[in-house]
């Protein structure tokens, strides 16, 4: 029996979902449990197992289009199968594919069908080109010359597909040179990125065509191997850039930086790891300690503990705090929602959970979202102090430093103590300095007698 695979629902804000590789291409056997394709929401990205064994029948989307949740994507069956029942509305399809029950994918959306094609004059003004208004949007987008475009549409139209040919033969234009390349008579060659005709290309062959010579004499742009390898942002990608730009744009950040004695955090840590499957606890790190100390001085410290929402700031109750995850995909911060009534066993169960989660792609974007403070570790890395980013509305954001041995004098003795930085940075829009500077030395406090804020 066919069985179709939808888009999932990641999340119950989540409204449609980028898909960004196939695995897999029509005709294929798949058995259950095989990858059959990669998508991305705006905070995380995903990979769809298939829940049958049998052949990949159909095809519905391409990779990167933005396809709506709970919507089909392909269909798993056997040879034969009848597939219209899971043709998507708003897939593409021709009309004789829908009778047949085999279609070709991404030509038309079911809006575009009751839209008549463009039709366009050519150059000569003898041959008119009939090309889809979804075609000529695309080839608008990329800067294909669908002139050039062989059309494999109804009645000769020109349809997507004959554009994203274009595109892997290189009929592309940088848009600087768009208008005078389609006053030329001729194809160029381009010298740009992608094989792009640049303004460069059109003025060569502008000074050729006047010069009376053989549009064929054209010269030739030189070969050069590429120095470098250019990949396209993923839409996780994207998302930090803009995030942290507006971050950046639209905040009045500053820094301060404190140290403190890390000598009594770091002999508790020794013990919890010693003692942690005889009494049943988790693998309770210093990160785990820090989340716990800071979602106990945060309550009180109410500026730190919300979200400047331009002309109002929402204080919070509850602490939700951020834990920035390093993952392949890029920086994700998932929510430990609750932080100051959970335990530190808890918090160190949980941030795991969410950090594996984050890294296998399986997190839930509603647990992306909520954060009300973030801390962010890079003392791994041996990193002595850095100016983190707060993640708006947020109003601050902790950055946690490397243990370093530092020496201070004590009863006229010098002595040798472990120490350990974190950089504070904070919206001076909502946070005056005085404010943030008292949370920091609540903070040293807390963590330089760690023991009795556990037994509080």
């Amino acid at each position: 029996m066919a069985t179709p695979v939808v888009m999932p629902r990641q999340g119950n804000t989540v409204e449609s979902c980028i898909l960004t590789q196939w695995f897999v291409k029509k005709g294929d056997r798949v058995k259950e449990g095989d990858l059959l394709f990669a998508y991305e929401t705006d905070k995380a990205a995903f990979e769809e197992e298939a829940k049958v064994s049998g052949t990949v029948l159909e095809i519905f989307f391409n990779e990167g289009d933005d396809i709506p949740v709970l919507t089909n994507v392909c269909v798993i069956g056997e040879e034969g199968e009848d597939i219209t029942p899971f043709i998507p509305g708003g897939a593409p399809g021709n009309e004789e594919g829908r009778e047949t029950g085999k279609i070709e994918p991404l030509e038309k959306t079911a809006d575009e069908a009751q839209k008549p094609a463009e039709t366009i004059m050519a150059k000569d003004g003898e041959e008119r080109i009939f090309i889809s208004p979804r075609a000529r949007n695309l080839a608008e987008k990329i800067g294909a010359d669908f002139r050039f475009a062989t059309p494999t549409g109804p009645e000769g139209r020109i349809i997507e597909r004959d554009i994203r040919k274009l595109q892997q033969e290189g009929y592309l234009v940088t848009p600087a040179a768009k208008e005078e390349y389609l006053n030329l008579d001729r194809p160029v060659e381009g010298s740009g990125i992608g094989g792009r005709v640049t303004t460069a290309d059109v003025g060569r062959t502008a000074t050729i065509s006047v010069s009376g010579e053989r549009a064929d004499e054209t010269p030739k742009a030189e070969t050069v191997t590429s120095e470098y390898e250019e990949v396209k942002l993923t839409n996780i990608r994207k998302v930090i850039a803009k995030t942290m730009h507006e971050s950046l744009s639209q905040m009045a950040q500053l820094t301060m930086n404190i140290s403190f004695d890390a000598t009594e955090i770091l002999n508790l840590r020794q013990k919890f790891k010693a003692t942690a499957e005889v009494i049943g606890l988790a693998n309770i790190t210093l990160n785990d300690i820090l989340i716990y100390a800071v979602s106990r001085v945060l309550p009180k410290h109410r500026d730190l503990n919300a979200h400047f929402m331009g002309d109002t700031i929402r204080y919070f109750k509850n602490v939700h705090m951020g834990v920035a995850v390093d993952t392949e995909r890029g920086l994700m911060v998932p929510t430990l929602f609750n932080a100051n009534l959970k335990s530190l066993n808890e918090i160190a169960m949980e941030t795991k959970e969410l950090a594996n989660a984050c890294r296998k792609g399986t997190i839930s974007p509603d647990l992306l979202k909520g954060g009300t403070f973030t801390i962010t570790n890079l003392g791994v890395y041996g990193i002595e102090s850095f100016t983190p980013v707060i993640n708006p509305p947020q109003t601050a954001i902790l950055g946690v430093n490397t243990v370093e041995r530092k020496f201070r004098e004590k009863d006229g003795v010098i002595e040798p103590y472990m120490s350990m930085s974190l950089s504070l940075t904070f919206d001076h829009r909502a946070v005056d300095g005085a404010p943030a500077a008292r949370f920091l030395k609540d903070l040293k406090d807390a963590l330089e007698n760690f023991t009795v804020l556990l037994a509080k």
